[in-house]
């Protein structure tokens, strides 16, 4: 079995990944997308591979090598249709709905004036968010009318394809967490509460990671939530309501260095063993 990995910058995540592969006797080859060159009317490069795994840092690369990868036949995780989901918050917000999960309510506007009114009518206050983004980024919590002009302001001057789509969500009130559960094919392998003094909960902020039985409604949430998007190895960003919980995003290039030893998982053993299995299907 040859298992190639789609990667740009090793990080951890890679590096245990590779550890977790020797360890199974299993052969890969690093694809440097930095490097990389597809010549899209021969695939015979690639056909050597049993499975390619994506991860990328970059969303653009993945989604694209993935769709080229995937139009020639070859096995994928995740899959250029997983990627391609997850990777807008908008796109993931509308398959969470079709499955009938329970999101936070989300408007969508073209331009500043419809985003405002929008804004106005959701009652401040509200969460803008980028369609396309990671860590937390250009997140922001918007308390009243003087913010959300200067805000929307900005997002106009800054004047890219992006910032020109308003995805404006109502703020939900943490208890101080939230809480980020990893599955793997059909399992919810572990969880974790991510907490912070910040609003913004997520690690790469500042977020303290602690272990988060997995109770029967993570899991079942977390499951569906996973299947909705196209299923695979993902990350699903879950919130804690009094009435029980919502799913708030769905990571398909999820980071886990912190929560190895947290939550007791050998999360990328997990990993390998599932991606071997798919290998062989």
């Amino acid at each position: 079995m040859l298992v190639g990995i789609l990667c740009s910058r090793i990080r951890v995540e890679e590096k245990l990944l590779f550890e977790a592969l020797k360890a199974h006797g299993t052969a890969y080859e690093k694809l440097d997308d930095r490097t990389l060159i597809f010549d899209l009317h021969d695939p015979a490069p690639f056909r050597k591979y049993d499975l390619i795994l994506e991860r990328a840092i970059n969303h653009s690369r993945a989604q694209y090598a993935l769709h080229i990868l995937n139009d020639w036949g070859i096995k994928t995780v995740n899959t250029a249709h997983t990627a391609h989901v997850c990777g807008d918050k908008l796109l993931t917000t509308q398959a969470l709905r079709q499955h009938n999960l329970p999101v936070p309510r989300n408007l969508v506007a073209f331009t500043p004036e419809s985003a405002l009114e929008a804004i106005e009518q959701l009652g401040y206050p509200v969460v803008l968010k980028p369609c396309v983004g990671s860590w937390g980024r250009l997140v922001a919590k918007i308390n009243d009318r003087q913010a959300a002009e200067a805000v929307l302001e900005h997002k106009q001057i800054l004047g890219s394809y992006h910032h020109s789509i308003y995805y404006i969500q109502e703020y939900i009130d943490k208890p101080g967490y939230d809480i980020r559960s990893f599955v793997v094919g059909d399992e919810t392998i572990c969880a974790i509460y991510r907490t912070s003094d910040h609003w913004i909960t997520n690690t790469a902020l500042g977020g303290k990671a602690s272990n988060c039985p997995v109770t029967p409604e993570i899991d079942a949430l977390s499951r569906a939530a996973a299947k909705a998007v196209g299923g695979g190895i993902l990350a699903v960003d879950l919130l804690e309501k009094p009435d029980g919980l919502w799913v708030n995003e769905v990571n398909y290039t999820m980071e886990f260095r912190n929560s190895i030893d947290t939550t007791g998982v050998d999360i990328p053993r997990k990993m390998v063993e599932y991606i071997r299995q798919e290998a062989s299907a």
